[in-house]
């Protein structure tokens, strides 16, 4: 019988969960070898006790220990090692370790340290309350059954004592456990979070990178090959007007040189719009969001103040990608009636903004969109600043404001 004090609880690997995304295991899941072994350690120093010496029958003691292997390794392992099974199973695992357990324990008071073996297999096919339950009662039919094998105040006052303290410490030790598994499925979520925010990041830079380099050559062969062209085809004009008709040949060729001249500038400018974004294809900033607004999906607005004027192209699609992103989450997740897009032009900065009449959200709880971290970032590399005002059934605004 174990000593006053010490409870037949131990502590227990926790309920088994999904497999990591990293395609690590988790510790409970590489840790099954080490319980087994625990386990059969337990089991073969109780079956040394009974066959050492037992007030009641050593045959029955015995047998009773030794059916816990089999009743272990066809029953039991499966929902250990799956941490999953069906009702009907468990309910009979778990009435079998308790028959075997009582059947030991009514022969041989030692058999009480089995609870060390038993218990903790609760916690793995079944939630913390029910398993810490079960682990009370396993201690509190020991105690009965002594009881019931030596009547006396004295063994009543001691054997439900030992059961009392071991199912007040399993409270505390359960709960304690409980805590720290979910403290560490919070933080594994944390952790899943961070790492697809990472990835988000680094696409959105790389996508940051990428229309950098694509606004870089469309400026460059605006500012080069298009303008040359245009020189180009200017000079040979004047040299037309010049020449006249006195030399036939000559008009021939510059002709030649002229049409040669705006069928490159034509192919320099459509490469130019191929390197811009399609929204700004051809038109302003403000008839691309206003595009934007009304799209299908969600019923918008578009407002236009302040006097418009060229920005470079960065930061058009900086704000234009910001439009596009909110109300995106507008469509998908705000359940809104209604949005409005607002673009101001200020003499230092221009200032976008993107509002709806949706559930809303909580900005500071983490986790509460990738979106909004991209938004932020694209904002931030354009040397702006983003803020979202949100609160749950209140709607939610994000406002974006750059250097004009």
């Amino acid at each position: 019988m174990p000593p006053a004090g010490q409870t037949a609880w131990s502590c227990p690997p926790p309920v088994i969960g999904p497999a990591r995304p990293d395609g690590q295991q988790h510790a409970w899941e590489t840790g099954g070898r080490g319980w087994n072994v625990f386990y059969a350690l337990v089991l073969i120093a109780v079956l040394l006790i009974t066959l050492a010496g037992t007030p009641g029958s050593k045959a029955v003691a015995v047998s009773a220990v030794v059916a816990l292997v089999p009743w272990y390794l066809i029953v039991g392992r499966p929902l250990w090692t799956t941490g999953q099974g069906s009702r009907t199973r468990i309910v009979i695992y778990v009435a079998g370790l308790f028959a075997l357990f009582g059947v030991a324990q009514s022969q041989n008071p030692e058999a009480w340290f089995l609870a060390f073996a038993i218990a903790p297999q609760f916690f793995t096919f079944l939630n913390n309350r029910v398993a810490t339950l079960l682990g009370i009662g396993l201690n509190f039919l020991a105690a009965g059954l002594l009881v019931y094998r030596y009547p006396s105040a004295g063994t009543a006052a001691t054997a439900f004592g030992i059961a009392a303290a071991g199912g007040g410490f399993s409270l505390f030790y359960g709960g304690w456990v409980s805590r720290i598994i979910n403290q560490s499925a919070e933080r594994a979520a944390i952790i899943d979070q961070l790492a697809a925010t990472r990835a988000e990041l680094a696409a959105a830079q790389h996508e940051a990178g990428r229309m950098a380099e694509r606004q870089r050559l469309a400026a460059d062969i605006h500012d080069t090959l298009a303008q040359g062209f245009t020189s180009i085809l200017m000079l040979i004009q004047a040299a037309q007007s010049d020449l006249g008709g006195s030399h036939p040949q000559a008009a021939g060729h510059l002709d030649l040189a002229a049409r040669t001249a705006r069928e490159n500038l034509a192919e320099a400018r459509v490469l130019v719009a191929d390197l811009t974004p399609r929204h700004l294809d051809g038109s302003t900033l403000a008839a691309a969001l206003g595009r934007l607004a009304e799209a299908p999906g969600i019923d918008a607005t578009f407002d236009l103040s302040g006097a418009p004027r060229a920005l470079p192209m960065a930061t058009e699609v900086v704000l234009l990608r910001v439009c596009q992103e909110a109300l995106a989450n507008v469509r998908n997740h705000a359940r809104a009636r209604s949005a409005a897009v607002r673009l101001g032009y200020c003499p230092d900065t221009v200032s976008l903004e993107i509002s709806d009449d949706g559930a809303g959200f909580d900005p500071a709880r983490a986790g509460a969109g990738f979106g909004l971290s991209g938004m932020r970032t694209r904002v931030t590399e354009a040397g702006g600043t983003l803020t979202v005002s949100s609160s749950p059934g209140a709607g939610t605004t994000v406002r974006a404001t750059v250097p004009a």
